[in-house]
């Protein structure tokens, strides 16, 4: 068991630069719109908070489609029991391509009480093409109770790689080793909660109670600055780096180096369990 006297304690190290202050926040109604679930939503101008209950979750999805940016939010959980319950906040193109579909994923699987969240960050790449599903998981745990205050998440998706933050912070860089290997279809961008009891928790050993619900998650702070898919091939997405060249400074590998000593908890490259030839960036 692993309680939260154990794992808080120290944040990383600074990584001396915030990319999301050179990102303007956006209001929610400018970009996002109802994805499905309208009754368990509450939206304003600047946030929403969506929910989930026995009869439904909810999700929302962008006006627009990306070919590659700057998307973060700022998450508050759910605290208690939300096993089998997934929190969410991705990009996606698998309406565009059923069956076939790229994706970029920041999601929270729920958890007991006596157990901390877990983080994923996940990229498919044409993902489930017969029923093969092939993620790329890296899971974390965190240095803070996101179920107290609203922490920032993001993921910048670049032509040549893909770095997910937690409150600036890098915790992944995913490089483009191939066009096999790294999504490059345009996504749209979404936030959901669901049902996921088949998995979401140590496996599905633990699922959905819906005796605890409703299920709450709340987002805000959007900061999103993208490259619009169909526009202008001049359109580049933001620097996540001080540096001119946009490649994180040797400070930023220093603090993701440090949570991922400190805070990892599954690496797929890492799962021997995986056919090391359907990932073969590993």
């Amino acid at each position: 068991m692993l309680s939260w006297s154990i794992a808080q304690g120290q944040g990383p190290p600074s990584p001396g630069y915030s990319p999301s202050t050179s990102v303007r926040t956006v209001k929610f109604d400018q970009v996002f719109r109802n994805l499905w679930g309208p009754q368990h939503q509450r939206a304003d101008q600047d946030s929403i908070t969506i929910w989930l209950d026995k009869t439904s979750g909810s999700g929302f999805k962008s006006i627009q489609p990306y070919q590659s940016g700057y998307f973060g939010t700022a998450m508050k959980l759910q605290p208690g029991y939300t096993a089998g319950v997934i929190t969410s906040f991705y990009l996606s193109n698998n309406e565009d391509h059923p069956g076939n579909h790229d994706e970029i994923d920041i999601e929270f699987l729920g958890t007991t009480p006596d157990e901390l969240y877990t983080l994923q960050t996940n990229v498919y790449i044409k993902g489930s093409g017969d029923g093969n599903i092939i993620g790329r998981e890296m899971k974390f745990h965190l240095w803070f109770d996101p179920t107290q205050d609203f922490h920032n998440y993001a993921a910048l998706w670049t032509p040549s790689e893909i770095i997910f933050f937690v409150d600036d912070v890098p915790i992944r860089r995913y490089t483009r080793k191939s066009e096999a290997t790294f999504p490059t279809r345009p996504m749209w961008v979404y936030g959901s909660i669901w049902d996921a009891s088949t998995w979401a928790t140590d496996n599905g050993r633990y699922k959905a109670n819906y005796n605890y619900q409703p299920f709450v998650g709340k987002y805000t702070n959007f900061k999103i600055s993208g490259c619009i898919a169909g526009g202008p091939a001049s359109c580049r997405p933001p620097s996540v780096s001080p540096s001119d060249t946009g490649s994180l400074s040797q400070q930023q590998l220093a603090a993701m180096n440090w949570v991922q000593r400190n805070y990892l908890v599954y690496d797929y490259c890492q799962d021997p369990k995986r056919d090391h030839g359907q990932i073969p960036e590993c």
